[in-house]
Protein backbone atom coordinates (compact mmCIF):
# COMPACT_ATOMS: atom_id res chain seq x y z
CA UNK A 1 0.00 0.00 0.00
CA UNK A 2 1.61 3.20 -1.10
CA UNK A 3 2.07 6.28 2.03
CA UNK A 4 -0.93 7.92 0.59
CA UNK A 5 -3.33 5.05 0.27
CA UNK A 6 -2.95 4.44 3.87
CA UNK A 7 -3.21 8.19 4.78
CA UNK A 8 -6.31 9.90 2.82
CA UNK A 9 -5.97 13.31 1.96
CA UNK A 10 -8.33 16.12 3.37
CA UNK A 11 -9.68 17.22 -0.16
CA UNK A 12 -11.07 21.02 1.26
CA UNK A 13 -7.38 21.32 2.69
CA UNK A 14 -5.98 20.02 -0.69
CA UNK A 15 -8.22 22.44 -2.82
CA UNK A 16 -7.41 25.36 -0.75
CA UNK A 17 -3.78 24.49 -1.27
CA UNK A 18 -4.58 24.91 -6.18
CA UNK A 19 -5.93 28.31 -7.02
CA UNK A 20 -7.21 25.57 -10.38
CA UNK A 21 -7.50 22.31 -10.25
CA UNK A 22 -10.37 22.75 -13.11
CA UNK A 23 -13.15 19.94 -12.96
CA UNK A 24 -13.20 17.40 -10.73
CA UNK A 25 -14.70 14.60 -9.45
CA UNK A 26 -15.02 12.66 -6.60
CA UNK A 27 -16.54 9.18 -5.57
CA UNK A 28 -16.63 7.07 -2.28
CA UNK A 29 -18.48 5.46 0.43
CA UNK A 30 -19.94 6.81 3.65
CA UNK A 31 -17.84 5.51 6.90
CA UNK A 32 -20.93 3.57 7.61
CA UNK A 33 -20.65 2.02 4.21
CA UNK A 34 -24.11 2.80 3.21
CA UNK A 35 -24.22 5.12 0.69
CA UNK A 36 -22.27 6.31 -2.20
CA UNK A 37 -21.28 10.04 -3.30
CA UNK A 38 -20.71 11.73 -6.34
CA UNK A 39 -19.60 15.14 -6.42
CA UNK A 40 -18.31 16.93 -9.42
CA UNK A 41 -17.23 20.51 -9.91
CA UNK A 42 -16.58 23.40 -12.74
CA UNK A 43 -14.20 25.93 -12.74
CA UNK A 44 -13.20 28.66 -15.33
CA UNK A 45 -10.85 31.41 -15.98
CA UNK A 46 -12.12 32.86 -18.67
CA UNK A 47 -15.56 34.50 -19.34
CA UNK A 48 -17.31 31.96 -21.39
CA UNK A 49 -16.47 29.22 -19.00
CA UNK A 50 -17.36 31.43 -15.67
CA UNK A 51 -20.84 32.30 -18.12
CA UNK A 52 -22.18 28.74 -16.55
CA UNK A 53 -25.17 27.20 -14.16
CA UNK A 54 -25.79 23.00 -13.47
CA UNK A 55 -29.62 22.55 -13.74
CA UNK A 56 -30.62 19.28 -12.34
CA UNK A 57 -32.52 17.01 -14.16
CA UNK A 58 -34.80 13.85 -12.87
CA UNK A 59 -32.11 11.76 -13.95
CA UNK A 60 -28.73 14.07 -13.41
CA UNK A 61 -27.14 17.10 -14.35
CA UNK A 62 -26.99 19.26 -17.71
CA UNK A 63 -25.11 22.78 -17.78
CA UNK A 64 -26.29 25.64 -19.65
CA UNK A 65 -24.73 29.18 -20.14
CA UNK A 66 -25.77 31.95 -17.46
CA UNK A 67 -26.01 34.58 -20.10
CA UNK A 68 -26.44 32.91 -23.86
CA UNK A 69 -25.51 36.20 -25.37
CA UNK A 70 -21.70 36.12 -23.51
CA UNK A 71 -21.57 32.58 -25.16
CA UNK A 72 -18.38 32.65 -27.49
CA UNK A 73 -17.92 28.66 -27.91
CA UNK A 74 -20.31 26.27 -26.58
CA UNK A 75 -18.53 23.01 -27.57
CA UNK A 76 -16.33 22.06 -24.58
CA UNK A 77 -18.71 24.18 -21.76
CA UNK A 78 -22.34 22.55 -22.35
CA UNK A 79 -23.11 19.39 -21.76
CA UNK A 80 -24.53 16.57 -19.16
CA UNK A 81 -22.12 15.83 -16.21
CA UNK A 82 -23.93 13.22 -14.58
CA UNK A 83 -26.58 10.67 -15.97
CA UNK A 84 -28.34 7.47 -14.77
CA UNK A 85 -27.81 4.42 -16.42
CA UNK A 86 -29.76 1.53 -14.45
CA UNK A 87 -28.53 1.37 -11.32
CA UNK A 88 -25.01 3.08 -12.61
CA UNK A 89 -24.13 6.61 -12.30
CA UNK A 90 -21.98 8.44 -14.78
CA UNK A 91 -20.20 11.62 -13.91
CA UNK A 92 -17.68 13.01 -16.59
CA UNK A 93 -16.31 16.31 -17.57
CA UNK A 94 -17.66 16.61 -21.14
CA UNK A 95 -19.89 15.11 -24.02
CA UNK A 96 -18.23 11.68 -23.37
CA UNK A 97 -21.28 11.17 -20.52
CA UNK A 98 -23.42 10.43 -23.40
CA UNK A 99 -20.73 8.06 -25.03
CA UNK A 100 -20.76 6.05 -22.17
CA UNK A 101 -24.57 5.94 -21.37
CA UNK A 102 -24.84 5.45 -24.98
CA UNK A 103 -22.54 2.07 -25.03
CA UNK A 104 -23.82 0.80 -21.72
CA UNK A 105 -27.39 1.03 -23.24
CA UNK A 106 -26.09 -1.58 -26.07
CA UNK A 107 -24.49 -3.53 -23.58
CA UNK A 108 -21.26 -2.44 -23.76
CA UNK A 109 -18.66 -0.79 -21.38
CA UNK A 110 -17.26 2.26 -19.81
CA UNK A 111 -13.83 1.74 -20.66
CA UNK A 112 -14.57 0.52 -24.58
CA UNK A 113 -16.98 3.52 -24.75
CA UNK A 114 -13.68 5.77 -23.53
CA UNK A 115 -11.69 4.38 -25.65
CA UNK A 116 -13.49 6.07 -29.04
CA UNK A 117 -12.64 9.35 -27.48
CA UNK A 118 -9.68 11.52 -26.64
CA UNK A 119 -8.81 14.32 -24.68
CA UNK A 120 -10.15 17.82 -25.20
CA UNK A 121 -8.97 19.47 -28.33
CA UNK A 122 -8.46 23.05 -26.78
CA UNK A 123 -4.32 23.50 -27.96
CA UNK A 124 -2.14 24.12 -26.25
CA UNK A 125 -3.91 22.98 -22.72
CA UNK A 126 -5.32 19.52 -24.54
CA UNK A 127 -7.72 19.32 -20.99
CA UNK A 128 -7.81 15.71 -20.07
CA UNK A 129 -11.42 13.96 -20.35
CA UNK A 130 -12.29 12.20 -16.78
CA UNK A 131 -14.69 10.39 -15.95
CA UNK A 132 -16.81 7.81 -13.61
CA UNK A 133 -18.86 5.14 -13.29
CA UNK A 134 -20.23 4.00 -10.14
CA UNK A 135 -22.20 0.85 -9.36
CA UNK A 136 -24.99 1.84 -6.95
CA UNK A 137 -25.53 -2.27 -6.22
CA UNK A 138 -21.98 -2.16 -4.13
CA UNK A 139 -21.20 1.35 -4.04
CA UNK A 140 -17.37 -0.07 -6.60
CA UNK A 141 -16.63 2.88 -9.19
CA UNK A 142 -14.37 3.39 -12.13
CA UNK A 143 -12.38 6.08 -12.69
CA UNK A 144 -10.77 7.08 -15.99
CA UNK A 145 -8.65 10.09 -17.39
CA UNK A 146 -7.70 10.71 -21.02
CA UNK A 147 -4.83 12.80 -21.67
CA UNK A 148 -2.14 14.27 -23.94
CA UNK A 149 0.54 12.23 -24.11
CA UNK A 150 3.09 14.75 -25.13
CA UNK A 151 2.74 18.93 -25.24
CA UNK A 152 1.99 18.53 -29.27
CA UNK A 153 -1.11 16.57 -28.61
CA UNK A 154 0.24 14.01 -30.90
CA UNK A 155 -1.50 10.77 -28.75
CA UNK A 156 -3.47 9.97 -26.18
CA UNK A 157 -2.59 8.38 -22.84
CA UNK A 158 -5.80 6.38 -21.27
CA UNK A 159 -5.73 5.64 -17.89
CA UNK A 160 -8.37 3.31 -16.08
CA UNK A 161 -9.15 2.87 -12.42
CA UNK A 162 -11.25 0.25 -10.96
CA UNK A 163 -11.72 0.85 -7.27
CA UNK A 164 -13.16 -1.42 -4.68
CA UNK A 165 -14.97 1.38 -2.74
CA UNK A 166 -14.22 0.85 0.88
CA UNK A 167 -16.05 2.96 4.06
CA UNK A 168 -15.13 5.89 4.74
CA UNK A 169 -12.60 6.71 1.87
CA UNK A 170 -13.22 8.38 -1.85
CA UNK A 171 -10.85 8.91 -4.51
CA UNK A 172 -10.41 12.51 -6.40
CA UNK A 173 -9.12 13.36 -9.87
CA UNK A 174 -9.15 16.69 -11.67
CA UNK A 175 -7.90 18.23 -14.75
CA UNK A 176 -4.98 19.93 -14.14
CA UNK A 177 -2.19 19.88 -11.64
CA UNK A 178 -3.09 23.75 -11.39
CA UNK A 179 -2.87 27.21 -12.60
CA UNK A 180 -0.47 27.97 -15.38
CA UNK A 181 0.11 28.59 -19.56
CA UNK A 182 -0.51 26.34 -21.05
CA UNK A 183 -2.51 24.70 -18.14
CA UNK A 184 -0.80 21.37 -16.67
CA UNK A 185 -2.39 18.00 -16.90
CA UNK A 186 -3.26 16.37 -13.63
CA UNK A 187 -0.72 14.08 -13.03
CA UNK A 188 -0.80 10.49 -11.26
CA UNK A 189 -3.32 8.01 -9.87
CA UNK A 190 -6.80 9.04 -8.12
CA UNK A 191 -6.15 10.71 -4.77
CA UNK A 192 -7.68 8.83 -2.04
CA UNK A 193 -9.63 11.46 0.36
CA UNK A 194 -11.09 11.10 3.52
CA UNK A 195 -14.83 10.97 3.96
CA UNK A 196 -16.97 11.86 6.99
CA UNK A 197 -20.99 11.25 6.63
CA UNK A 198 -22.51 14.63 6.63
CA UNK A 199 -23.05 15.25 2.43
CA UNK A 200 -23.90 19.01 2.94
CA UNK A 201 -21.40 19.90 5.82
CA UNK A 202 -18.84 18.20 3.14
CA UNK A 203 -20.17 19.58 -0.04
CA UNK A 204 -20.26 23.24 1.75
CA UNK A 205 -16.65 23.06 2.66
CA UNK A 206 -15.60 21.71 -0.48
CA UNK A 207 -17.42 24.43 -2.51
CA UNK A 208 -15.96 27.01 0.18
CA UNK A 209 -12.65 25.45 -0.34
CA UNK A 210 -12.54 26.17 -4.13
CA UNK A 211 -11.40 29.34 -5.20
CA UNK A 212 -13.36 32.56 -5.28
CA UNK A 213 -12.35 33.86 -8.79
CA UNK A 214 -12.47 30.85 -10.59
CA UNK A 215 -14.96 28.83 -8.86
CA UNK A 216 -18.12 28.13 -11.28
CA UNK A 217 -20.84 25.31 -10.04
CA UNK A 218 -20.74 22.05 -7.90
CA UNK A 219 -22.98 19.36 -7.35
CA UNK A 220 -22.51 16.06 -4.68
CA UNK A 221 -25.43 13.21 -4.90
CA UNK A 222 -25.93 10.64 -2.08
CA UNK A 223 -27.27 7.31 -2.95
CA UNK A 224 -28.56 4.39 -0.18
CA UNK A 225 -27.16 1.52 -1.73
CA UNK A 226 -30.26 -0.43 -0.20
CA UNK A 227 -33.01 1.58 -1.23
CA UNK A 228 -31.66 3.61 -4.07
CA UNK A 229 -32.88 6.74 -2.10
CA UNK A 230 -30.76 9.97 -3.14
CA UNK A 231 -30.00 13.32 -2.14
CA UNK A 232 -28.67 16.21 -4.27
CA UNK A 233 -26.76 19.56 -3.38
CA UNK A 234 -26.35 22.22 -6.09
CA UNK A 235 -23.96 25.08 -5.84
CA UNK A 236 -23.83 27.62 -8.67
CA UNK A 237 -21.31 31.23 -8.54
CA UNK A 238 -24.34 32.41 -10.45
CA UNK A 239 -28.01 32.02 -9.61
CA UNK A 240 -30.09 29.37 -11.56
CA UNK A 241 -32.45 30.43 -14.29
Amino acid sequence: MSNHEAHPADLPARLRQNPYPGRGIMLGLTPDGSKSWALYFIMGRSVNSRNRVFIREEDGLRIEPYDPALVSDPSLIVYRPVRTHGRQLIVTNGDQTDTIYNALAAGGSFEAALRTRTFEPDAPNYTPRISGLVDLDTGDYRLSILKAADAAGTACLRCFYEVQARPGIGHFIHTYQGDGNPLPSFAGEPIPVSLPGDLQAYADSVWQSLDADNKVALYAQETDLKTGESHHYLYNRHSAR
